[in-house]
């Protein structure tokens, strides 16, 4: 049975580690390493907790196949390797949806997004605010040239990533009127993703999605939930910034918004998701389940240019992209920006250190996928299951086996002495 155990602990310390301490940190879940595996539809089952549960099983029953095998018991390696490998393929024979549909709102759109690149990668990109609106606006414009000459088709709404503007275009004039040249060229709204001075407390600073309209400007914006701990804000500051230099980077904290982040951005209600959010299962489910007929993944990997971060972060992007049924479109400052449809299947990348643009018509859908409705519940049962375990373990006594027989019980423990 060890092998079901993995799998139910595994799920449950995931399930754990992802939201304690600081909010969790689930970036390195074993189910976001399957996004390219047989096993990648069983995401719209049970979303990334059941991807988990499901490579720990198999892993597990590999392992335990293994051992019987080097044990010459045959009876039990074969039947393990058969489930391993039913379970690793079964995802091939799960219909995963890839059309939009028409229940509120049209069935498609086409969208565009801009990746502009940045002139310095590393921890020093920011130094350079200007140049990356600049590059961005570049790139919208020239997609507007294309555009009219017949090149590109008319897109319905643009997608620019986290920190396209760093400079506040509420308070910035020329921030404020670069953009609107950039949406009034192109004729349909921006999402922009900006960092501005929190009105509500000047001390600390918003990273935003807005939605800028060519002819009224800034309306509707989402304000990132889950800022990063140590990276846009500093925990315990008054104890630590004195005492770690590299804090000083961080002069003001980002404060944390507390609405899901579903926009109209022209015809389409896109659920917006900035950054390593696309990590957390709560914060993509509530933009699905809240009316998202497509997800945004906005985000800013220069820090982390050549790293591998970005890769990994379109796994997740991928998985997100099945578990909800919905087409994901991950706009990079510098790469890589993706775009995936409801079934997982990538339409078109821009690579790292790459300035460009991705126009693709994509379905927009409104039904929710089973892991919609499931929510949390695999991962509440993961962990009922893990504590049943332990106490059933913490229980007997080592070496025994339930059902053994007095005898082999003594053998047992004679051996472990």
């Amino acid at each position: 049975g060890w092998p079901i155990w993995i799998a139910v602990l595994w799920t449950a310390v995931e399930a754990l580690r992802d939201r304690i301490p600081l909010g969790g940190w689930p970036w390195g879940r074993l189910g976001f390493s399957q996004s390219e595996s047989p096993m990648l539809a069983l995401a719209w089952l049970g979303g990334a907790p059941l991807l988990t549960a499901a490579a720990a099983f198999v892993g597990g029953l590999l392992a335990g196949s293994w051992v019987a095998w080097r044990a010459g018991r045959l009876d039990h390696a074969i039947p393990a390797l058969v489930v391993a490998t039913v379970v690793a393929l079964v995802g091939l024979v799960i219909p995963l949806p890839s059309v939009g549909e028409p229940d509120d709102g049209p069935t498609e759109a086409t969208i565009a997004m801009v990746q502009g690149d940045v002139p310095e990668t590393g921890l020093g990109f920011n130094d350079q605010r200007r140049a990356v609106l600049d590059n961005h606006v570049s790139q919208t414009l020239q997609l507007a040239e294309q555009v009219a000459q017949g090149e590109e088709p008319q897109p319905d709404a643009v997608i620019w990533p986290e920190n396209a503007s760093d400079i506040d275009p509420y308070i910035n004039s020329d921030a404020q009127a670069a953009i609107t040249a950039a949406a009034t060229a192109i004729s349909v709204p921006i999402l922009v993703g900006a960092v501005v001075v929190n009105p509500d407390d000047p001390k600390t600073v918003l990273n935003l999605g807005i939605v800028w309209d060519p002819e009224t400007g800034p309306g509707e914006r989402y304000v990132k939930q889950h800022p990063v701990p140590f990276g846009e804000y500093i925990p315990f500051r008054d104890q630590l910034a004195e005492r770690i230099g590299r804090f000083d980077r961080i002069p003001r904290d980002f404060a944390a918004g507390d609405s899901t982040g579903v926009l109209q951005v022209g015809p389409v209600r896109v659920g917006d998701i900035i950054c390593f959010e696309v990590a957390y299962d709560e914060l993509v489910r509530q933009t699905v389940t809240d009316g998202g007929r497509m997800i945004a993944v906005q985000t800013n990997n220069a820090t982390y240019t050549g790293s591998g971060q970005t890769e990994q972060q379109l796994a997740m992007a991928r998985i997100r992209s099945v578990e909800h049924s919905r087409t994901v479109a991950v706009a990079a400052t510098n790469g890589i920006s993706a775009l995936f449809l409801p079934d997982g299947t990538e339409v078109a990348r821009i690579g790292e250190s790459e300035a460009g643009t991705i126009v693709a018509a994509v379905p927009l859908r409104d039904s929710l996928s089973p892991s919609n409705r499931l929510g949390w519940l695999p991962e509440v049962a993961a962990v009922l299951a893990a504590v049943v375990l332990l106490v059933l373990g913490l229980r007997r006594e080592p070496g025994v086996r339930p059902g053994d027989e007095p005898e082999k019980a003594e053998i047992a423990r004679d051996e472990l002495d």
